[in-house]
């Protein structure tokens, strides 16, 4: 009906993920339910969401995480730090990117220059200036050759190349060309997409259920 969950009184508010949302009072972040409820004070710099039980914090210019009762589980220790996706989390050291499990221990050492999260035990990286995909085990399984890349949405990630963009499977095997100027990711089998400024949607194969228009 419209009515407040949770009165407005913070200064900034993330979205809600695992009954946590993070809120910023007095230049700090900590964590309410979704009864207004604070669960973790307001004590962080920086606060992401809640992913696998754990969340991302900013302490004295240093990221570590947190579980849903707000006790410090890594300790601040990393440049920068992202959600854990596949039990792997990214974080930032000396300038490159790596990732870490849930102990805390590098598990792919810092070596990029950009990451995403993983899905389905692949993610992309950039190595110079071409995206290619890892493992968990940070075997390259796609070569880097791309000037762009998003995470894997239902088996297919959209890359880019030439200015174009399109879609390849976990082998980096083309299933739809680069003929996009933009595309998201995929979702309930569509993925929308734009040509000369025309908006649309492909299904799977690349055909259009809904030709691009303004």
């Amino acid at each position: 009906d419209g009515q407040y969950v949770v009165n407005p009184q913070y200064d900034a508010a993330g979205a809600f993920s695992e009954g946590r949302a993070a809120v910023k009072l007095k230049r700090r972040w900590g964590y309410i339910d979704k009864s207004s409820t604070v669960i973790i004070p307001s004590q962080f710099e920086t606060a992401g969401e809640f992913s696998e039980g754990l969340a991302a914090i900013e302490l004295g210019d240093r990221w570590g995480f947190i579980d849903l009762s707000g006790k410090i589980v890594i300790n601040p220790q990393f440049d920068k730090a992202e959600a854990f996706s596949c039990s792997l989390a990214a974080i930032k050291m000396n300038r490159r990117w790596g990732f870490i499990d849930k102990n805390g221990k590098i598990v792919i050492n810092p070596q990029f220059e950009e990451v995403r999260p993983f899905v389905k035990g692949v993610a992309p990286v950039r190595i110079g200036s071409r995206w290619g995909f890892v493992d968990i085990a940070g075997k390259i399984v796609v070569n880097p050759q791309f000037d762009g890349a998003d995470a894997f949405a239902e088996d297919l990630a959209s890359v880019k190349l030439a200015g174009r963009w399109g879609f390849v499977d976990k082998n980096g095997k083309y299933v739809i060309n680069p003929q996009f100027d933009e595309a998201a990711s995929f979702n309930e089998g569509l993925a929308r997409v734009k040509v000369s400024r025309k908006t649309g949607y492909v299904d799977e194969n690349g055909r259009y259920v809904w030709n691009p228009t303004n």
